[in-house]
C-alpha cells in the first residue's frame, strides 16, 4: 500500500530589481502582464490566467512579481504554499533554517514569510486566506 503525503506546492516568484522601468521592459519579452500594485512598491507579473481571486486557473500555472532587490534579497526566490506560516516558521527554524523577514499580512490575500535554509538560499512560505 502507498500512502501519498500532502504536498506543498511552488506557488509564487519574486524577481529582485534595482531599475523598475529596465525590468519591466525586459520581461516583456515572455508576454507576462506586468502591473504596478497600487499603493505597494510591488509589481505583479501574471504568467498565466487568474481567477477572481488573482488565483491561476491552470494547473500548476505559477505567476509571481518584482520588488526593489534588498540586503537580504538579492537573487529570484519561489514560494511554497502551506496551511500555515506560523507553523513553518518553526519547522524551519527547528531544521536550522532562519527567518528573514516575519511573517506579513497581504491584505485580503494571505500571508508571507521569506526563510533561509542552512545553505542560506532564500524561499518565500505563503497561506492564503
Amino acid at each position: 500500500m502507498t500512502t501519498t503525503k500532502t504536498q506543498n506546492p511552488v506557488c509564487h516568484f519574486e524577481i529582485p530589481i534595482d531599475d523598475v522601468e529596465k525590468a519591466k521592459d525586459f520581461y516583456s519579452i515572455f508576454n507576462w502582464e506586468i502591473n504596478d500594485i497600487p499603493g505597494m512598491d510591488y509589481i505583479s507579473i501574471q504568467t498565466t490566467p487568474v481567477d477572481e481571486n488573482k488565483m491561476p486557473t491552470q494547473p500548476g500555472g505559477i505567476n509571481g512579481g518584482m520588488m526593489k532587490r534588498t540586503d537580504d534579497i538579492k537573487r529570484p526566490v519561489f514560494a511554497v504554499q502551506v496551511d500555515s506560516v506560523d507553523d513553518y516558521l518553526e519547522k524551519v527554524t527547528a531544521k536550522g533554517g532562519k527567518i528573514i523577514m516575519p511573517k506579513i499580512e497581504i491584505p485580503n490575500i494571505g500571508y508571507y514569510a521569506y526563510i533561509a535554509d542552512p545553505e542560506d538560499n532564500i524561499l518565500g512560505i505563503w497561506q492564503p486566506l
